[in-house]
């Protein structure tokens, strides 16, 4: 049997979960752009060093390509970071609706047989009687519409009956 204190401990322990989860994505969100002020500073060094170089500096010009190639590789580090964060929040969100939308449903069937379960007896007695009209209202519509259907057998039977007939006599005044 499940209570409603059990209930709502279960969904507080969720909510509890999503703002855990939530804090952690904000988490990720301070580290990308920690990591976006650094792709900024390692700009700023490349922009220097490539103006440096541009005046004549054969001799840093390999520092140069490694910053460069540290530039990329933040950037390939961001992007994948990004994309593996996104990845990761859009399955933690939609395992959370899963888990919620089956405590809900869970919760549903409970309260039902609950329900059921505390009624009186004369509201037990409606139910009952309930599901009995019911079931003879789908019985009396079956044979509702078997009569139609012989209703109709019988009005074209007669219909044939009454042209043969309208011929019959027809044929008796021709004659």
């Amino acid at each position: 049997v499940v209570t409603r204190e059990d209930v709502e401990e279960s969904l507080k322990a969720k909510w509890q979960y999503v703002k855990d989860q939530e804090q952690l994505l904000k988490d990720l969100h301070s580290q990308i752009e920690e990591t976006g002020q650094r792709l900024s500073v390692k700009q700023s060094e490349r922009d220097y060093w490539l103006e440096y170089k541009n005046v004549g500096s054969k001799a840093l010009a390999n520092k140069i390509m490694n910053l460069e190639k540290d530039i990329r590789e933040v950037k390939g580090d961001l992007h994948r970071a990004a994309e593996y964060y996104r990845n990761a929040l859009k399955a933690m969100k939609e395992e959370n609706d899963r888990l919620l939308e089956r405590h809900m449903k869970l919760s549903k069937e409970k309260a039902a047989e609950n329900a059921v379960r505390y009624l009186d007896k004369s509201s037990c007695r409606e139910i009952e009687e309930n599901k009995w009209l019911k079931e003879k209202v789908k019985m009396y519509q079956k044979e509702v519409s078997d009569l139609k259907a012989s209703i109709q057998h019988l009005e074209e039977e007669n219909i044939g009956l009454v042209t043969k007939l309208i011929d019959s006599r027809y044929q008796n005044l021709r004659v």
